[in-house]
């Protein structure tokens, strides 16, 4: 490959040798031996590398976007603007897939290069759980060893071991354990021990996901499993099966006898319990009593006017869904009208104050207090019973009965209860028991995830979203305070009382377009019980960003003889804001030439011929415009286009005239004298526009010529002592051909010589013919134009020391002969004078050798 960008006879063979070195080297490079690395988020000044070690200088690099280049040493730094790898590269990409290619000028010669450059992964991300509590719900009855799939995984934006994720199973006290599958990975949660939901319901694990990171980082999210309910357990009486109650013989219509209350360790709707009278109870109680199959209360269906004692007996069924029912025996006895002058005495057990008792609530069932009834010895068989509905209980003892709760008392549900007791006749009190509140309940959001959308380039402290979480308790243990996460970014704040949430800086979408805040509501019990939710904040885009070239001047090489709307090259503008705001169109701006961008692709095209003679670049600018509403953002880039030349032009020969010119050669020419010279030009450039001349003729024909044509300048000097053999018209048929590759193209002049003693006018009247082959275009060996090597011979030399060796032996030894000749031209020139009136103009030398 020669190539020359400047005239012919400005560019010595030192240079030449110089720009074949540098090609074939740069040949070996873009082959992909030269590639360099750099860590991501490197701070300014990082140094990434060097072209010295593979370029001469100068160096300019042409896209700095992230890296700046010393001219003068080829080192390349990071500059201001890091290199975010999770954001320059897609998150598929492996580690070693993320590259930039950066375009350099190099050398003398301005030659580009480009050369990627590889970012490394480093862990700088750490893993996200999408969901902070990932919930899960088994069956009691599941078998130990059954799996689970866990779907909510954690992501790692970091590539290589960096992204590589390892969990872990804490807190899950050996009843569970966790088990990664290779294929995805696959998480999966396996049962280690047996599950029953009346002993434990909710199990709260930590799921911890860890990368693999030189510094590990971690993330956890709350495993949450609850335990569902199976149909276990059947209903029962507790040991108070058997009740003994007495009321009044004249007791009205559905009085309240007693209650009876049976439990089922399941949970709704597998508790369901109804109640029932025995198929085998008596008449008399069919007919004096019914019972509510929900609620178990014994009620009377008719007034009562007995002034006989009688004793009934009702056998109570409670059955649940597939069990058989548990049976409990209520004694009723009816106590005569006559002896109802009875006293109820009370002692308190529990706290109390002026006659009211005071119990903290969720205490499980607690005497509250001994009653006993006084009177004379008629009163003996006589029973208390509890008239009004309620969770209490009485339970004779030694002839006196206690005073229980049956369950335990919520402040929330109830705070005041009123307890009437009766006895029989008309002897009845009133006891008054006061819930007192403990912190039983955490706050409670309104909803678990709170979503809201806020526009970028907002005002610092606007507000976003007001939280509440109400607290279901009373007094300091209902007052609820609220915080953030201490992960939180710092811009987002919340008032501690109202739970206001705000923004104290400016949100950019193009910096971060989404967060996730973890809110905290907590109480001010003792101790204080906390509830969390999350609020996702997504950045709505503004038009903000004006669409960014790649680099902010492209360069293209087209060859000239392409056809219209061949693609030149595609040009990459990127928008960094979303939707129509992001979509960016491209214009020719300020150019005629015949060059057309294409949307969306960014291509650009020819639209017409090109012609390197009449053009050989063309520089021309293009603008960006984005589809912001109202006002669309702009940005230019310039463009460079070099038409790259091809061998299209044949040469012109300007000197001699016509083929039939003739010029006379007086016999006594001493030798080495030039008789007349041959001028021809070509307008292409490089190796396309190298003019040689070559005599076609017999090589017998060539040796017997008196005459000697240079190749190179085109002069014809005598080459041998004019004899009298030599009198007459000599034709010598010239060829002139370009070097242009493969095929050179040529044209041909006849140069007629009259050898004769005396200089006179010489004149032809026909022009002569060539009889010849017409196979004119192949150079001859032995006038070689340009004779490079293969690039394997060239790669195969240069790796071989040897080589290098001898190329600088050549190349010392060529520019020591090149200047001793450089200065005899200058010496000849020196000695011809002024310039001849007919000499070829100055424009026209820089296409050929002379050596005038």
């Amino acid at each position: 490959m020669c190539e020359d960008d400047g005239p012919l006879d400005n560019m010595n063979w030192a240079g030449l040798v110089q720009n074949l070195l540098l090609v074939i080297h740069l040949q070996q490079v873009i082959c992909g031996s030269v590639q360099f690395s750099v860590p991501e988020e490197k701070g300014p000044g990082f140094l990434a590398g060097s072209l010295n070690k593979y370029f001469p200088p100068p160096y300019q690099l042409l896209t700095q976007d992230y890296l700046w280049m010393d001219k003068n040493t080829g080192n390349f730094y990071t500059t201001e603007q890091k290199m975010n790898r999770e954001a320059l590269c897609p998150k598929d990409a492996k580690a070693e897939e993320c590259i930039i290619l950066h375009t350099a000028v190099i050398g003398p010669s301005g030659d580009l290069v480009q050369f990627p450059v590889i970012i490394e992964d480093i862990n700088d991300n750490a893993p996200h759980f999408e969901n902070s509590e990932i919930h899960l719900r088994v069956s009691e009855d599941t078998t130990v060893g059954t799996s689970f799939l866990l779907d909510d995984q954690a992501q790692d934006m970091d590539a290589g071991q960096n992204g590589e994720l390892q969990y872990r199973l804490e807190d899950s006290g050996g009843v569970f354990r966790l088990k990664v599958e290779d294929d995805g990975p696959v998480l999966v949660l396996v049962v280690k021990t047996a599950l029953d939901r009346e002993t434990r319901d909710t199990y709260r694990m930590a799921l911890v996901a860890t990368d693999c990171g030189s510094e590990p980082l971690s993330a956890t999210a709350t495993l949450i499993v609850t335990v569902t309910d199976v149909n276990d357990h059947c209903p029962s009486f507790g040991p108070d099966s058997r009740r003994h109650v007495a009321i009044p013989g004249d007791s009205a219509n559905n009085t309240l006898v007693a209650q009876v209350t049976a439990t089922d360790r399941d949970s709704a709707p597998n508790a369901a319990i109804v109640y029932s009278l025995s198929p085998k109870v008596s008449e008399r109680v069919k007919k004096l009593f019914s019972l509510d199959s929900l609620t178990g209360y014994i009620r009377l269906t008719q007034d009562l006017q007995s002034d006989n004692s009688e004793v009934l007996q009702l056998n109570v069924l409670a059955s649940g869904h597939h069990c058989p029912p548990a049976d409990a025996q209520v004694t009723v006895s009816i106590v005569p009208k006559a002896n109802r002058e009875l006293m109820i005495k009370i002692g308190f057990i529990a706290d109390h104050q002026n006659q009211t008792m005071v119990l903290p609530e969720n205490q499980p069932p607690t005497v509250l207090a001994v009653l006993e009834l006084q009177g004379d010895s008629s009163f003996i068989g006589s029973y208390l019973i509890i008239e009004s509905e309620g969770p209490f209980t009485l339970s004779p003892q030694n002839g006196k009965y206690l005073l229980s709760t049956a369950r335990p008392l919520d402040y929330e549900t109830k705070s005041e209860h009123y307890i009437y007791v009766a006895a029989e006749g008309s002897s009845r009190r009133m006891i008054k028991l006061l819930v007192a509140d403990v912190n039983d309940n955490a706050p409670q959001f309104a909803q678990s995830h709170y979503q809201l959308q806020v526009e970028e380039n907002n005002q610092p402290g606007m507000p976003l979203l007001r939280v509440a979480a109400p607290d279901a308790d009373s007094g300091h243990n209902g007052r609820v305070t609220y915080r953030l996460d201490k992960l939180a970014s710092t811009i987002f704040n919340i008032a501690p009382d109202t739970g206001q949430l705000s923004v104290s800086a400016v949100l950019d979408k193009e910096q971060q377009s989404e967060y996730k805040l973890t809110v905290f509501a907590r109480d001010s019990g003792s101790p204080p019980l906390e509830s969390v939710a999350t609020v996702s904040i997504c950045v709505l885009d503004q038009n903000d960003n004006a669409p960014v070239f790649q680099t902010p001047h492209f360069i293209f090489f087209v060859p000239e003889n392409v056809a219209p709307f061949t693609e030149v090259g595609g040009v990459g503008v990127t928008d960094a804001d979303e939707g129509e705001n992001g979509d960016t169109e491209l214009h020719v701006a300020n150019s005629s030439g015949p060059f057309v961008v294409l949307n969306p692709e960014g291509i650009l095209r020819t639209t017409d011929n090109l012609d390197r003679e009449t053009d050989d670049r063309y520089e021309l600018y293009l603008l960006a415009s984005d589809g912001g509403r109202p006002f669309a953002l702009t940005s230019t880039a310039r463009v460079t286009i070099f038409v790259q030349d091809i061998n299209d032009n044949q040469p012109k020969v300007i000197l001699p005239s016509s083929n039939s010119s003739c010029q006379a050669v007086s016999s006594g020419t001493t030798v080495g004298t030039v008789v007349t010279k041959i001028r021809a030009i070509d307008e292409d450039s490089g190796l396309n526009s190298e003019v040689t001349y070559t005599v076609v003729a017999p090589e017998s024909v060539q040796k017997s010529s008196p005459f000697q044509l240079d190749s190179r300048s085109g002069n014809i000097t005598v080459a041998q002592q004019l004899l009298e053999k030599d009198l007459g018209m000599h034709h010598l048929f010239i060829v002139v051909r370009d070097g242009g590759k493969p095929a050179p193209l040529y044209t041909t002049i006849w140069v007629n010589l009259l050898v004769n003693e005396s200089v006179g006018r010489c004149n032809l009247d026909r022009a002569p013919t060539w009889t010849g082959t017409s196979d004119l275009d192949q150079t001859p060996s032995k006038a070689p134009v340009c004779e490079v090597g293969d690039t394997r011979s060239a790669q195969l030399t240069l790796l071989v020391g040897l080589g290098m060796m001898l190329v600088s032996t050549c190349f010392l030894v060529g520019t020591v002969v090149l200047y001793l000749k450089q200065k005899r031209r200058s010496l000849q020139l020196s000695k011809r004078g002024p310039i001849e009136e007919n000499e070829i103009p100055l424009r026209l030398k820089n296409k050929y050798y002379t050596d005038d």
